[in-house]
């Protein structure tokens, strides 16, 4: 039965895939995804038959992914984390709802990486939180700034992804100084590299600390608000629950 499984497949690690996701990869007859995604499940299921494309391939992928299923295939397009989250979900609903293509689409969530690094940290988002790209590539840096300014203002415990490429080496430090303005320079910070999969590392530092990590696009940074505290060795934000002993 043609069908489209836009699937969210977790961090990378078969272990935080979920049993929904793992399930609808099994039931495609034909897998699509960006490149570093399929070989993180390629040898998990050496039964299916894979489709793969560089990165900025998006809508061209999506496009696959529909030409396929009006052939009356099932097909399963994979996001790393959850898929509707960054991912490929509202993209492939957009190019379906377009085409007027009488297809089903079910978008299956799964674990993102910010919730997947929190558990890492301990238990820094136990409050409102804001997740913010540095990516600049689909949202202009203007706009990425004042979003940062905001949450920062908003005492949000804030999420970064994609803080730095090759390219983007500056973007973590101007963010890092925005939020500075509004919070402690000892504010907990929270970096974890390469969640869910192999070599998986984390630390915990500062505010003022934080660059003198290394940080990468492989990096998970989550900055806690003015209650986070770090104890035994876990970043905590408060959710305002009074503990008497």
């Amino acid at each position: 039965m043609a069908k489209i499984f836009v699937v969210g497949m977790g961090p990378g690690g078969l272990e935080d895939m979920t049993p929904r996701a793992r399930e609808a990869i099994e039931k495609a007859e034909l897998v699509v995804g960006y490149s570093a995604y399929i070989e993180l499940i390629r040898d998990k299921f050496s039964n299916k038959t894979f489709i793969s494309s560089a990165m900025m391939k998006e809508v061209e992928r999506c496009k696959l992914v529909l030409e396929k299923a009006l052939e009356g295939k099932s097909v399963a397009l994979i996001s790393s984390g959850d898929s509707g989250i960054y991912g490929m979900a509202g993209l492939m609903l957009e190019i379906v709802n377009q085409a007027e293509a009488n297809i089903q689409v079910e978008v299956i969530s799964g674990i993102t990486a910010v919730s997947a690094a929190a558990a890492v940290l301990g238990a820094p988002l136990m409050h409102d939180f804001a997740i913010i790209s540095l990516s600049d590539l689909m949202t202009p840096w203007a706009l990425i700034e004042k979003r940062l300014k905001l949450a920062a203002e908003g005492d949000f415990v804030i999420g970064l992804y994609n803080p730095k490429s090759q390219k983007r080496t500056e973007y973590i430090g101007i963010a890092r100084d925005i939020i500075q303005k509004h919070r402690g320079e000892n504010t907990p910070v929270g970096l974890v590299w390469n969640v869910g999969r192999e070599n998986e590392d984390y630390a915990i530092t500062t505010l003022k600390e934080m660059l003198t990590f290394p940080i990468d696009m492989f990096t998970v940074v989550i900055i806690g608000n003015t209650n986070t505290y770090v104890q035994n060795g876990k970043m905590i934000t408060p959710r305002g629950y009074k503990v008497e002993l």
